[in-house]
C-alpha cells in the first residue's frame, strides 16, 4: 500500500504566486489544492482531507484572519494554519497568531523557507507524544466553579458571567484543561498553542500564564489551578470534568 500523500490547501488571490507555490510544493511530494478567495477555500475545506492550510492574510472580500478565526471557533479537529502576508509588521504577526495561526511568514519569501515552515508545522502537529494529545473532543470543560465552552470559546464563572479571553489565553487554557495533572514545559506549551519552538529568551508563555491566572482570579502566591513546577514548567492541578461533544450524524 502506498503511503498517504499529505494534502496542502493554498489560499492566495495572486495567481502567479499560487502557480509558483503549487509547482514547488508538488515537486516536494505534497498533494496541492488552491483557492483564490475565502468562499472557495471553505468549500474545499468542507470536503475534508486537508492536512495544512497555507493562508494569505489579505484576500478579496473575507480576509484570511476571519477565515482562520472561524476555523478555530468551529469546534472541529484542529487544522494547522500557516499564514502569509505582504505586511511584515509585528502587530500583524501577533494578530495572526491570536486568531489561531500556527506560524506566520512575511512576503516576499524564498520557496525553500516556506517548505521548511510547512515541514516544521506538519511535524509538530503529527509528532506530539500521545500523553499530550486530548483523548476526545469536549463541548464543555468544567473545573471548580468554572466552565470553558469549547464551541463558543467562552469562559464562564460560577454565576454564568462571561469572562473575556484573548485567542492566546483561550488556547493556553484549553491545552491545560485537556491535560490535567500533566507537567508541561515552555517548549511543549508553545508547540501546543502556537505551533512553534521557544527561543532561550522567550517568556511569552510566562506572561500568558500570569494573565490567565488573573482571569481565573487566582492568588498569585498560592494558585489553586495553575501551579509552577520549578525548573520544569506548569501543571493544571485541579480535576477537570468534560462534557463530550455529540457524535456527528
Amino acid at each position: 500500500m502506498n503511503p498517504r500523500v499529505e494534502h496542502l490547501l493554498l489560499v492566495d488571490d495572486e495567481r502567479h504566486i499560487l502557480a509558483l507555490l503549487r509547482d514547488y510544493l508538488s515537486q516536494a511530494g505534497y498533494r496541492i489544492s488552491t483557492a483564490s478567495h475565502a468562499a472557495q477555500a471553505r468549500e474545499l475545506l468542507r470536503q475534508g482531507d486537508v492536512d495544512l492550510l497555507i493562508l494569505d492574510l489579505m484576500l478579496p472580500g473575507e480576509d484570511g484572519l476571519s477565515l482562520c478565526r472561524d476555523l478555530r471557533a468551529s469546534g472541529a479537529a484542529p487544522l494547522p494554519v500557516l499564514m502569509l502576508s505582504a505586511r511584515g509588521e509585528e502587530a500583524d504577526r501577533i494578530l495572526g497568531l491570536e486568531m489561531g495561526a500556527d506560524d506566520y511568514l512575511s512576503k516576499p519569501f524564498a520557496p525553500r523557507e516556506l517548505l521548511a515552515r510547512v515541514r516544521a508545522v506538519l511535524r509538530r502537529s503529527q509528532m506530539l507524544p500521545p500523553n499530550l494529545r486530548p483523548q476526545r473532543p469536549a463541548r464543555e470543560l468544567c473545573f471548580g466553579d468554572w466552565r470553558l465552552d469549547t464551541v463558543g470559546r467562552q469562559l464562564l464563572d460560577g454565576q454564568g458571567t462571561l469572562v473575556p479571553l484573548t485567542g492566546a489565553e483561550y488556547r493556553l487554557l484549553q491545552v491545560l484543561l485537556e491535560r490535567p495533572q500533566c507537567v508541561l514545559n515552555r517548549d511543549q506549551l508553545l508547540s501546543l498553542t502556537q505551533g512553534r519552538d521557544a527561543d532561550p529568551f522567550d517568556r511569552s508563555i510566562d506572561l500568558l500564564i500570569s494573565r490567565l491566572r488573573r482571569r481565573l482570579r487566582e492568588d498569585s502566591r498560592e494558585p489553586r489551578y495553575i501551579k509552577t513546577v520549578r525548573s520544569e514548567g506548569y501543571v493544571f492541578c485541579m480535576e477537570v470534568r468534560s462534557l463530550a461533544a455529540p457524535a456527528p450524524r
